[in-house]
């Protein structure tokens, strides 16, 4: 999961109003259970000390949630009597929550969310392509590139024969143009669009040539589908099936490259690193104290945390900005945080690491990962 979504989190200073709640409408009661739902949530933030405008600025936005089309949940994250930053979810919360704390509490967010990877898609055919982008919950048309046209004269003067050559070749040509085309617009749209993996649809011919005229570092990650069509109207009920098979082996593959990069660049438990006890002498770290350190350092490429991370709900320390974060009181003091305050590990840590633009993934139950569920590859030895 990017982080770079929750940085209007770290824009300005708590307390924080997190809350996850279930908004599925599946049973006959379900405006009666979504009330209580919210009642349940308003009484946890008033017990946690939440100020009446900010609580009342939460339940006014619970209160608007659509009856048709509502996620299977919600995150919602207030301070300053200001609904920040509200979030669907994929799978609901197994049960409400809702806390008052120094920082947001977003460590729930990666299991909530879901790994679904941001997907462009661009529907192909011989006159040009539409690109969509396919984000968790919403897909939207970003670009579209029009290629070259050519339309022959009818020089019958011409013998037919080479006529006929004529003809091939200046079609032939025009769909390579136009794959050109497609290729550069897919390029340059690429950076910006945040997206991890890259679907090709529609005309088998033309997609295939677009495929061979993208920079390698996106071939790299493009898949070709065979049920898409850029015809208006199109059923994409097939197409819908393979791009969700192709994002969950991306999930899949990713998580295993993450896992093997850390698995090959930690040390052995006790071991003294660089960092001290416990930390490692390549490019992972592995428990609190190190992770800490490689978050203060920017140096967290992917986050790594357990489904069950014990070691996250762990306190540090914290001064205001994103980077201050340290296992202990007089080390924050160190680094000029004149009073430091306590908050947990892994908000802490996802803090500092969505302010540099890092990565965290999810590390399933049964799956070898970091000790106590906490975590990180690094983008350089210190």
């Amino acid at each position: 999961m990017e982080l770079g979504f929750l940085k209007p989190l770290f824009d300005r200073p708590g307390p924080w109003a997190s809350v996850y709640i279930d908004t599925t409408r599946a049973t006959e009661d379900a405006q009666k259970q979504q009330k209580l739902r919210e009642r349940s949530i308003a009484s946890q933030l008033i017990d946690g000390g939440a100020d009446a405008y900010t609580c009342r600025a939460v339940m006014d936005r619970l209160a608007h949630e659509p009856v048709s089309g509502a996620p299977p949940g919600r995150a919602v994250f207030a301070a300053g009597a200001e609904v920040v930053l509200d979030i669907p979810l994929s799978v609901p919360p197994v049960t409400g929550e809702a806390t008052w704390s120094l920082l947001p509490h977003i460590a729930p967010l990666p299991g909530l969310i879901g790994e679904e990877p941001t997907c462009m898609v661009a529907y192909i055919d011989r006159t040009g392509a539409d690109m969509e982008l396919r984000e968790a919950q919403r897909s939207r048309t970003v670009a579209t590139a029009d290629g070259k046209e050519w339309r022959g004269r009818g020089h019958r003067s011409i013998p037919a024969d080479r006529y006929e050559w004529h003809y091939r070749n200046k079609v032939e040509n025009t769909w390579n143009e136009t794959a050109e085309i497609i290729a550069d617009e897919l390029t340059r749209q690429w950076p910006e669009s945040g997206a991890q993996l890259l679907v090709l649809t529609g005309d088998p011919r033309e997609r295939r040539a677009v495929y061979h005229r993208l920079p390698e570092r996106i071939r790299a990650v493009t898949v070709e589908a065979e049920n898409g069509s850029r015809s208006p109207g199109a059923s994409k009920r097939l197409l819908n099936r393979e791009i969700a098979q192709a994002r969950e082996q991306y999930a899949h593959s990713h998580l295993e490259d993450a896992l093997n990069r850390f698995r090959a660049g930690r040390g052995r438990p006790g071991e003294h690193g660089v960092r001290g006890v416990d930390s490692n002498p390549g490019d992972a770290a592995e428990g609190v104290p190190a992770v800490v350190d490689a978050a203060r350092s920017h140096q967290v490429d992917t986050l790594l945390l357990g489904q069950d991370a014990s070691d996250g709900g762990r306190d540090v320390w914290i001064g205001p900005g994103v980077d201050q974060v340290a296992v202990q009181r007089g080390q924050a003091q160190a680094m000029g945080v004149s009073k430091p305050q306590r908050a947990r590990a892994d908000d802490a840590v996802l803090r500092a690491a969505a302010a540099a633009d890092a990565e965290v993934l999810l590390v399933p139950e049964g799956v070898p990962g970091p000790s106590g569920g906490f975590g990180a590859v690094l983008r350089w030895i210190a």
